[in-house]
């Protein structure tokens, strides 16, 4: 009696082992299952989808770079070496836009260019305008085009466009003591992502400043 209850014990173990070994295969086959289905859903997807064009580093190497950039800084005449170089090249337009001028050799640069027939266009702000020193109302006097902000808060702008394509700005203001003591900066680019935005901003000043 024993025996057979024992053998009776041994098939139902049996069985019960047979049940999870069966479960256990149909879990792996339905994972397995689910896990097919998703990457056929990926595939799909991916087909389906449009190509985009890659953002990252790889995408930023292909864009064109600026075939002119520099950048100057003083005391001394590297500023201002780099600032008359510039007027020197200008064959067509120069628009200056910048707080003050009171160093006479940036000043005889820019009479120089209006003089081989460049047009020149200078955008100031009116209180330096009167400075001690100041160039600007010579420059008038040449015949170049001048506009003062009336304002009572500063056009401190410090930037050049050059033949609408070369832009310079920095924080140097345009005098000697820029040259001699402080310590000041420029850049110089042909960036058109830079150039535009800075000649757009020298239009609306032009236009806004009208007599």
């Amino acid at each position: 009696m024993r025996a057979t209850r024992q053998r009776a014990r041994d098939a139902e173990a049996r069985i019960d082992e047979a049940d999870e070994a069966r479960r256990r295969s149909e879990l792996q086959v339905g994972t397995l299952e689910g896990r097919v289905k998703d990457l056929e859903e990926r595939l799909r997807a991916s087909i389906e989808r449009p190509a985009v064009a890659d953002p990252g580093p790889e995408s930023a190497r292909r864009r064109p770079a600026a075939a002119l950039a520099e950048a100057h800084f003083s005391p001394g005449d590297e500023c201002l070496d780099a600032i008359r170089l510039q007027l020197s090249r200008a064959r067509a337009s120069v628009d200056v836009c910048v707080f003050t001028i009171t160093d006479d050799r940036i000043a005889e640069a820019v009479i120089a260019a209006h003089r081989r027939g460049v047009r020149v266009r200078v955008v100031t702000d009116n209180d330096k305008a009167f400075d001690e020193g100041s160039d600007i109302r010579r420059l008038e006097a040449a015949g170049i085009e001048v506009r003062e902000d009336r304002t009572e808060f500063h056009m401190h702008h410090k930037f050049a466009i050059f033949d609408q394509r070369v832009l310079l700005t920095g924080s140097y203001n345009w005098t000697r003591g820029a040259a001699r003591f402080n310590e000041e900066n420029v850049i110089i680019t042909d960036d058109a992502r830079l150039v535009g935005p800075f000649g757009r901003e020298f239009a609306a000043l032009w236009g806004r400043l009208a007599p």
